[in-house]
């Protein structure tokens, strides 16, 4: 007698959970989870790492978070008005920008920026200033693009209206058309935000002094200390301290953006 096709899933599905439940049981019998332990869960090396781990490490990239994005949301905004504009050399050079930041890695930007830039024109640049416009310039080809899409998602008839009140273009797009983008792509840009945040463990190539480690550095050089793998997924929940909350936030954002359209 043949199954039918509702029959048939619920088989699959049961040899699918079956093979799971086989899997889950031979890692649990097979693992030396003392060796685990001592890899991964140190509670000792856990423990060294506080609470520098907090006040400096997780500080900083905060820090560093917030300067590349700040420097990239008002350079993208920038280069989003310059897309739009009816000027065409505007339009190519922000096209330009955007894909050439699109298409180039930002490992890349950090060593241009960090030892290619001071070296080719003699200059000392400040570490913060050297991660800020690393990260901004990256983010704000993103950005820009994202903005962009807001601003095209604005009803043409509010900005006819305004220009009907006697507006300017100018002032039409600051007070109307802008704060309304902003609001459509606010779930985005919070994304953007989540991504530099991650990002900002490319700092380590500036060759930082103790005081200036980001949370990648910080459990790197724990890593090579202790030689245990617990720094690095310390690390990685205090990265996690910064992320979740940001991507509960995204989801909320785009649940009310959702509701108001």
């Amino acid at each position: 007698m043949s199954m039918s096709r509702r029959q048939r899933k619920r088989a699959f599905r049961a040899v699918q959970y079956g093979v799971l439940a086989l899997v889950v049981i031979g890692m649990v019998f097979g693992a030396d989870w003392g060796e685990i332990r001592r890899a991964f869960f140190d509670l000792d090396v856990a423990q060294a790492q506080f609470p520098g781990i907090i006040t400096t490490a997780l500080v900083n990239t905060v820090v560093y978070t917030l300067l590349g994005f700040g420097f990239g949301l008002a350079l993208g905004l920038i280069l989003a008005l310059m897309r739009l504009s009816s000027v065409p050399p505007y339009r190519w050079l922000a096209t330009c920008y955007i894909e050439f930041f699109r298409g180039v890695p930002a490992l890349l930007v950090f060593i241009a920026l960090g030892f290619g830039v001071p070296i080719a024109f003699q200059v000392v640049i400040n570490q913060y200033v050297t991660v800020m416009l690393a990260l901004g310039l990256v983010g704000a080809a993103y950005m820009a693009e994202t903005i962009r899409a807001g601003i095209q998602a604005v009803p043409k008839g509010q900005v006819e209206a305004a220009r009907s009140l006697g507006m300017s273009q100018g002032r039409a797009m600051r007070s109307i058309v802008i704060p309304q983008a902003f609001r459509i792509v606010l779930p985005p840009l919070t994304n953007e935000l989540i991504l530099l945040t991650k990002d900002s463990s490319l700092v380590y190539l500036l060759g930082l002094s103790l005081g200036q480690y980001e949370l990648a550095k910080f459990g790197r050089d724990a890593l090579n200390e202790n030689r245990s793998l617990t720094p690095i997924l310390v690390a990685g929940l205090c990265y996690l301290i910064i992320t979740l909350p940001l991507g509960h936030l995204v989801r909320r954002l785009e649940a009310r953006t959702a509701k108001a359209r």
